[in-house]
């Protein structure tokens, strides 16, 4: 848990920290400027200062050139994160720039937004059974047949918002420097610049797929933009080195890098499965690569939920609570 002075940031390629508020917006003048990368509190991973609302940066800079032997598809987008738990995303697009979202996912947007509903990717350029195909695999995830775009259609710059559907954290991920492809859990996508070709994933192993957590289906972003994902709790990213193994609770993996390889393992012991807590198989992970993770998952949170919810339920203290019930069954 980071304090008020607990602030850092990447100065000639080291970090360089803790350090206070204050110097840490001295750094920002006289080093990169807005585009310096920092972290302190409630700020999830790595992001450029202008993007930290509590820094209070301007982000009204001109968008960076392509990288050299690169050729960036995707629209350029600026945002900031606004919370802590409940946190959402608000979007700025330069006119004719365009950010694509599940359906429902919106908060608000200004005036100049224009909302498209559209069948298939809108990332791709493809024909009528190419967008068919396309929203048949999303059906098959559970997800909607269709997408909705944002586009500024103004002569000024505009904003949208999109916000998270229960506690949680959203988090960036620039796409081309993770390879061009992240491979995350079939709900975790929340929007992504145009560009972002949003797919899915088979899960090639039957016992990872039966008993993953994820099931035999994950959604696939790939491209070079920029694409937010939210999961719940605490979202912690970890970098394995080769042959690394990770193992951790099926339902905490959020995202990870193809060249990770996800696999299913037992407990351990009969007296562990059935009396441990943890279920009879727990994930593995083995690098090389980068994992994001997340310390509340969404199944586990609504079982919370459920198991107290209802006559069946537990009350705020145990004998106001019993009483409570038996005068409810007497009624």
């Amino acid at each position: 848990m980071t304090t008020e002075g607990s602030w850092y940031y990447v100065q000639n390629g080291e970090t360089v920290g803790p350090v206070s508020r204050d110097a840490i917006m001295q750094a920002v003048r006289s080093g990169d400027g807005p585009r310096t990368l920092v972290w302190g509190p409630s700020v999830s991973e790595w992001t450029e200062a202008r993007h930290v609302v509590a820094l209070g940066v301007s982000t009204n800079q001109p968008a960076p050139p392509p990288r050299r032997g690169k050729t960036t598809r995707a629209d350029v987008i600026d945002y900031e994160l606004y919370g802590d738990d409940m946190q959402f995303v608000e979007v700025t697009l330069d006119p004719d720039e365009v950010v694509i979202a599940e359906a429902g996912g919106m908060m608000y947007m200004t005036e100049g937004i224009q909302m498209q509903t559209v069948f298939g990717d809108p990332s791709k350029e493809q024909g009528f059974l190419g967008k068919l195909f396309d929203a048949g695999k999303r059906m098959v995830t559970g997800e909607s047949l269709f997408l909705t775009t944002f586009g500024a259609v103004s002569k000024k710059r505009e904003r949208v918002a999109f916000a998270a559907p229960y506690p949680g954290k959203i988090i960036p991920v620039h796409l081309d420097e993770v390879g061009g492809e992240l491979i995350c859990q079939k709900d975790a996508f929340l929007c992504a610049a145009k560009g972002v070709e949003i797919g899915i994933a088979f899960q090639k192993k039957i016992l990872a797929g039966l008993f993953g957590g994820e099931g035999f289906i994950l959604q696939r972003l790939r491209g070079d933009g920029l694409a937010f994902i939210h999961a719940g709790g605490t979202i912690h990213r970890m970098e394995l080195e080769a042959e690394e193994t990770l193992r951790l609770d099926t339902g905490c993996l959020v995202a990870l890098q193809p060249s990770v390889d996800y696999d299913i393992a037992m407990t351990g012991g009969i007296k562990n499965a059935v009396f441990g807590g943890e279920g009879i198989f727990m994930a593995t992970l083995r690098g090389p690569g980068t994992v994001w993770l997340q310390s509340l998952p969404f199944t586990r949170l609504a079982g919370r939920v459920l198991a107290n919810i209802g006559p069946s339920g537990k009350g705020e203290g145990s004998v106001i609570g019993g009483l409570a019930n038996i005068f409810e069954s007497r009624n």
